[in-house]
């Protein structure tokens, strides 16, 4: 079996409501899908959501980036994942969400060729997920109207956009907290919007409200800063834009600057990649999540194999795609009451694209 084509599809994917945090708005998510061929017929799909004040790529980068690596696998055995994982990361260091869109449809493959679905084939069960859900910087009304939705949904967990001045969050969370009641799951994220005086005092502020933990309070590069914060507030820390791959996964669990660590797909370079972050938290007695960007449930299908696959990720915050106005998804995680996600049943991935919203994309094609 051999790799004799590689499609790239461009994409816009409109949000429901514009989405704000601390270092940029989202109204439309770029993504780009790609699905790699094979010689004998058969085909994995993969997706590269882009978030480009985190990942440092735009849609037009990406898609140039995707033709090369197109080029580099054209001709290889697509099951051998590690080589070709190690050739990806030699050839394009950073380019880490490109990376994941050709990651995930080399294991959609995989599954598909092994008659598995991913999560098996990464030698884990089917077990029960739960996201939270997550509202975005916005005025008080809006933010509380949201969370109260959010609640009567199901979602067992509200996730709250933080890091804008330390008085607005502490408010925020404040009134969310006796909006939705003292049982229900708060979590926050501050995506790097605060120093170190203004994230302590905001965690100190926001301490009476029960805060299960809080997500990259200071800026990525800053771990002396977020161990500082760590050690001299009562609210667990998450590393989130500090962790792209394992190398920084031991320096977040060397220097004590977390209590859990956020894997993402589109940070990592995909689940090769993700696999090993999960094994240096595990190893150091550290907990992780999958979060996610504004994906398609086509990405976060694969994040959810990712979190059934290995019970140290013990949080899932996988709401992306709910945010979508539209879903060109077939198959694929689904949606359940309680905030419960389902996994699809089929081999791999267990998702795909519609063939009609495909159709209406641009497409690269490298053969």
């Amino acid at each position: 079996m051999r790799i004799d084509r590689v499609e790239i599809f461009t994409a816009h994917l409109p949000l429901k409501r514009p989405f704000r945090i601390a270092i940029g708005e989202v109204i439309v998510a770029e993504t780009l899908f790609v699905r790699i061929s094979t010689d004998d017929g058969q085909y994995g799909m993969g997706e590269a959501n882009l978030l480009t004040p985190i990942v440092g790529e735009t849609q037009e980068t990406a898609l140039a980036a995707a033709r090369a690596l197109a080029r580099l696998l054209i001709g290889k055995d697509p099951l051998d994942i590690e080589t070709r994982v190690v050739e990806m990361r030699r050839f394009l260091l950073h380019s880490a969400t490109t990376r994941c869109g050709f990651d995930m449809a080399l294991h959609d493959l995989a599954g598909k060729v092994a008659g598995l679905p991913l999560h098996a084939l990464l030698g884990g069960g089917r077990r029960t997920i739960t996201t939270d859900h997550t509202i975005g910087i916005d005025t008080t009304e809006s933010m509380l109207a949201q969370a109260v939705e959010i609640v009567a949904r199901g979602f067992p967990a509200v996730k709250i956009k933080v890091g804008s001045t330390v008085e607005e969050d502490v408010e925020h969370v404040a009134r969310i907290r006796e909006a939705v009641g003292p049982k229900i799951l708060l979590r926050i994220d501050a995506n790097q919007g605060w120093d170190c005086p203004s994230a302590i005092r905001a965690l100190r502020a926001m301490e009476p409200f029960s805060v299960q933990y809080c997500e990259q309070p200071v800026a990525r590069w800053d771990l002396v800063s977020m161990r500082y914060v760590r050690e001299h507030t009562s609210i667990p820390i998450m590393a989130d834009e500090s962790l792209f791959d394992e190398h920084d996964a031991l320096k977040l669990v060397s220097s004590q600057a977390c209590d859990f660590l956020n894997i993402k797909l589109a940070k990592s370079g995909g689940i090769h990649v993700a696999l090993k972050i999960n094994a240096i938290a595990e190893a150091a007695g550290i907990r992780c999540m999958v979060g996610c960007m504004s994906e398609s449930r086509l990405g976060l299908t694969a994040g959810a194999h990712l979190v059934s696959a290995r019970p140290n990720i013990a949080f899932a915050d996988l709401d992306g795609a709910d945010m979508l106005r539209d879903d060109p998804v077939l198959g694929g995680m689904a949606y359940a009451a309680g905030g419960v996600i389902t996994l699809p049943e089929g081999p791999g991935l267990g998702a795909d694209l519609d063939p009609g919203y495909l159709a209406s994309l641009e497409c690269s094609e490298v053969m």
